[in-house]
């Protein structure tokens, strides 16, 4: 697993992979940018962002906005997009070896940042808690604010001609119009 890891590791010859046949005789959309060059001691990172200026590049190229074959179209960008999700797993991989190597190293470490990581979530549940709490006590206030407005018509006198003058009253009269 160590050797395509694009120059991360000792041993490893330095330098961009070559482009897969089918695309030498067409500008391949595998090379880096113009304007960037590669160095000998490009990096698995270097690698990640050129490949994923190749991959936007492919997508917002004047060749195929003027209109080529739409299978070759899809073919180089389906390159281009495979070439960047190996870099990225290749470079998930190397920070997971790197996670691995810390973690035997420096256990103490992991330990520490795994409590930094529990009371984050802590506090994080915690405002989400109270929150609710908020909404709650919100909601319980209209609900009560209902209950007692309902309450209201029960207290007046018994009668339907009774219930309707107390109704009116709150009612205002129409405006004259001159």
């Amino acid at each position: 697993m160590a050797a395509p890891l694009g120059g991360m590791f000792s041993g490893q010859p330095p330098g961009p992979p070559p482009p897969p046949p089918g695309l030498l005789g067409q500008a391949s959309l595998l090379q880096a940018t113009p304007g960037i060059p590669r160095t000998s001691n490009s990096t698995l990172v270097d690698e990640l962002e050129s490949s994923f200026e190749a991959c936007f590049a492919s997508l917002v190229s004047q060749d195929y906005v003027n209109g080529t074959d739409q299978e070759e179209i899809r073919t180089g960008v389906d390159q281009c997009i495979q070439k960047f999700l190996d870099i990225a797993r290749q470079t998930e991989c190397f920070f997971l070896q790197k996670r691995l190597q810390l973690s035997v190293q420096k256990p103490e470490q992991v330990i520490k940042e795994d409590v930094s990581e529990l009371r984050n979530e802590l506090q994080r549940k915690d405002a989400l808690v109270q929150k609710h709490l908020t909404k709650l006590r919100h909601w319980q206030q209209v609900l009560e604010d209902i209950s007692v407005q309902h309450k209201k018509p029960a207290d007046l006198p018994q009668g339907s001609l009774a219930y309707l003058e107390q109704a009116s009253a709150n009612i205002p009269a129409p405006m004259k119009q001159s």
